[in-house]
């Protein structure tokens, strides 16, 4: 029996007390959700044209699909081109009913409403699916772009040694990122002598001195910062042989276990409008776009900005995705490394068995042929 299976009843009892949390969450999300109707530039078949009569039933039963973004409609890898596959059709060509809901930026939520139904899809890292787990909150992870993780930190050029921020002040965006918290210590800064603050979304901190370092992500803060003018040193934990995860994909596990076929046809097709948008960038930046115009949470859309963090976190996914590996393939020893850097930087007690365990590469596996993806559906 699966470590999962020993703490199936404890978790459905700490998940009924927060569903209530996350029916007042999704309510609120619910009002920037938005469906295929109009927009890209591909005409839409009719509806299930493309796969077998009874696989597009199969498809059809497991009734509406609920992806929810990560954060806004940022072109990040694992929205951009869910939102793509949507507006182009792709979802339709399997039979799919996939309702796109614009995310907050705040995991603990996604997660919540992912284990507690009101979500069926939604991007998780790695490292949180485990921590999800590890607190009773159940989510199943199903694939993951990259082992390389997009989460940094910043300073300006005269630090030329992370031991050098000790007894400095850090900003980061209200929670210590756990990757870079690694990178700190084993680069040999005295982490405990670093007084963290939590700063906004703005990186001219920075410069400006307010901060001696910064938490951020690649494709994001030190893009602005460059368009500024401002030279900074980006510090990534990878550098460092710190474990992560890019582009990770979360399910609810009793979606995934009932809806096999409909659980690898969203991947499916979200994979085929990753292949297309990695062509098309501008073109799928405007989906997102469009979407975001439909959002009443926007924050304002600029799609030149959005096309840079696209082609910035797939070149990281090109840069580390092994040659002849599938897009998307779970790493199990990368989960178990990360499993290992929680338990030794976040106190919790994930065994290697456990984090296995939060993690089914089975539905990767079933869409390829080699590292071919395999499209349309059987």
């Amino acid at each position: 029996m699966s470590a999962r299976t020993h703490r199936g009843e404890l978790m459905k009892n700490r998940i009924r007390t927060t569903m209530a949390v996350a029916a007042t969450a999704v309510l609120s999300l619910s009002a920037a959700a938005c469906s295929s109707g109009d927009g890209g530039s591909t005409p839409k078949k009719s509806p299930g044209a493309l796969i077998s009569a009874d696989r597009c039933e199969k498809n059809k039963a497991a009734g509406e699909i609920v992806y929810l973004s990560g954060y806004q409609w940022q072109a990040s890898a694992s929205i951009l081109e869910y939102a793509a596959a949507e507006k182009l059709g792709f979802f339709d060509d399997l039979c799919l009913n996939v309702t796109l809901q614009a995310g907050t930026g705040d995991v603990a939520q996604n997660t919540k409403l992912l284990a507690g139904g009101q979500v069926t899809f939604s991007p998780v890292s790695q490292q949180d699916i485990l921590t999800a787990n590890s607190h009773y909150i159940e989510v199943q992870g199903i694939s993951s772009y990259s082992n390389v993780d997009l989460e940094i930190l910043m300073t300006m050029p005269d630090v030329k040694d992370l031991k050098q921020l000790d007894d400095t002040t850090l900003g980061q965006k209200g929670a210590m990122p756990v990757g870079v918290q690694a990178m700190l210590m084993k680069a040999g800064a005295k982490y405990d002598t670093i007084q963290q603050t939590v700063v906004g979304y703005d990186p001219s901190v920075l410069p400006k001195g307010e901060v001696k370092s910064l938490t951020g992500f690649i494709s994001n803060e030190p893009v602005a910062l460059k368009a500024a003018g401002e030279n900074v040193t980006v510090w990534r934990p990878s550098d460092y042989q710190v474990p992560g995860s890019l582009g990770s994909m979360a399910v609810n596990p009793e979606f995934a276990e009932t809806n096999p076929t409909a659980t690898e046809d969203v991947l499916r097709a979200a994979l085929h409008a990753y292949e297309y948008c990695t062509e098309h960038a501008a073109e799928c930046v405007k989906f997102t776009a469009d979407l975001d115009k439909a959002n009443p949470a926007s924050y304002g859309y600029d799609a030149a900005a959005n096309v840079g963090i696209w082609n910035t976190e797939t070149k990281v996914v090109k840069d580390s995705l092994k040659a002849g590996t599938p897009l998307g393939t779970i790493d199990t020893g990368n989960v178990q490394s990360l499993a290992t850097m929680l338990n030794e930087y976040t106190q919790t007690e994930i065994t290697p068995e456990e984090a296995e365990d939060e993690f089914s590469p089975e539905f990767i596996k079933n869409i390829y042929d080699g590292d071919k993806l395999i499209w349309p559906a059987p």
